[in-house]
């Protein structure tokens, strides 16, 4: 079963270059979980890492937005058309 349907007001964002739907109000992190994608960011060893505490404590969630590094993916609510990266 979808978590889109069409009586709702969905936005697209993407994801590494990739094209992927979002509820209108929801989290970074919740638009990405709702997509099956658990790795946001990799450590400086390569690493992977995703959201843990969806609080803005941990800092796990760290991503690219819009050309703009580390920020808090649970804490930054999806916009339209928002570019998303690992981030760097």
């Amino acid at each position: 079963m979808s978590r889109f349907n069409e009586n709702e007001k969905n936005i697209s964002f993407t994801f590494n270059d990739i094209s992927y739907k979002a509820k209108d109000g929801d989290s970074i992190t919740s638009a990405l979980f709702s997509n099956e994608i658990l790795i946001n960011r990799k450590t400086y060893n390569k690493s992977p890492r995703g959201s843990f505490c969806c609080m803005g404590v941990c800092y796990e969630c760290l991503v690219k937005v819009d050309g703009i590094n580390g920020v808090q993916a649970c804490k930054r609510k999806i916009i339209d058309g928002m570019e998303i990266y690992e981030d760097e």
